[in-house]
Order: C-alpha cells, then structure tokens, then sequence
C-alpha cells in the first residue's frame, strides 16, 4: 500500500507565506547538521517533490535545481563543535533557527519536521513525518539533504578513506572500519556514543 502523498493542505490553512523546515545528518557521526526552509509558490511546484528519502541522489539534484529557481529558500548550518557542546538536538534547533533566519521574506508561520519547534520569530507548529505529508517541508527535506551532501563529499576529498561521499558521514561498515583504522578526525563528533567507542580502541 503506498504511504501519503505530501500536498500544500496544512499550509493552506495557515497564515501566508509558510516555510517547510527540515534537517539533514542528525545521525551522522561526523559533519554539520543542515537545515533548510522553504517557501513555496503554490503556482510554481515541481513536479514530484517527495521527502528526501524517497527519491534517488539524482532526482535530489534535479529537484534541488528546479526548487533554486521557483522557490525561496534559506540554510542553516551547525558544525561539530556546536553538536558536541550543545548536544545534536539543540543543536539541530539551532541550525532550523538559522535557516528560517536565512529566508529572503519572513514567515508568517514555519512548519517544522518533527515533534518539537525551535525558538523562531514567527509561530510554529511541529509535524510529525511532515516531509512525508507537507509539500513545504518535502522541499526543505530535499534542500537540506542535497546541500549536506555536497559539504560532505568536499570533506571527503581531505579524507578519503572514510568514503563520505558515499556514506554521508552515517556509521555504515566502510565508516566504521576506518576509524577503527585511523581514529577520528576533525569533522567526527565526539559526544557521538559509536565515535566515542571507536576512537577510544585507537
């Protein structure tokens, strides 16, 4: 049975323009956590926005490019030296916080992934799976996962044996092994319980 399909009816009850707030790497056991904002033009849609983990890495970047020139858009970054003092929640509110700081216009009201709201300027109302359901925060899922995945295939290119650009930073096997190996570098966040573990047996 397919799941929902994300459309524009929870902004449509709210006070305009809305942003869709999402985040990118909160897993991750090394690089910034991303957030991104998105105020749609309900008359300029791409076709097939989805939340981010539905679609392929090419899908992404195209819908990524479509959504750069028909919508507005703001990005918040918090990088690991943040996440380790803060911890990654405060510092996922954080980095939300900066991106709908970063929006072109003000919101009237912001739409935030998840079950909790990051202090903003403007009301805000938590959603549960919002990026599978609100076509807002399915772009805001799309522009943080692209744009954190591009800041981590840079870092790779100083670390290569940790295969970021394919795993993103996440502890998968291949990540694993290579702090095991070589122990964390400078992006790795060390309040992380595996990154911890691993670079302690180093």
């Amino acid at each position: 049975m397919m799941g929902p399909v994300p459309d524009l009816g929870r902004e449509g009850r709210l006070p305009q323009p809305v942003a869709g707030v999402d985040e990118a790497g909160r897993g991750s056991w090394a690089g910034p956590v991303v957030a991104a904002a998105v105020i749609l033009d309900p008359q300029e849609i791409p076709e097939g926005l989805d939340d981010s983990k539905k679609l392929s890495p090419a899908r992404r970047e195209d819908l990524m490019a479509q959504l750069m020139n028909v919508a507005r858009a703001g990005v918040g970054c918090v990088g690991v030296g943040d996440i380790d003092r803060l911890n990654i929640l405060e510092a996922t509110m954080l980095a939300m916080a900066r991106a709908v700081d970063a929006l072109p216009v003000a919101p009237a009201h912001a739409l935030i992934d998840g079950d909790r709201v990051p202090a903003l300027a403007c009301p805000a109302t938590a959603v549960v799976r919002g990026d599978a359901t609100c076509l807002s925060i399915a772009a805001a899922s799309i522009v943080a996962k692209v744009t954190r995945d591009r800041i981590m295939t840079d870092l790779s290119l100083g670390f290569p044996d940790f295969g970021w650009q394919r795993n993103a930073g996440y502890g998968t096997r291949e990540h694993a092994s290579a702090l095991e190996r070589h122990g964390p570098t400078p992006h790795h966040r060390r309040s992380f319980a595996p990154v911890a573990r691993l670079a302690a047996s180093t």
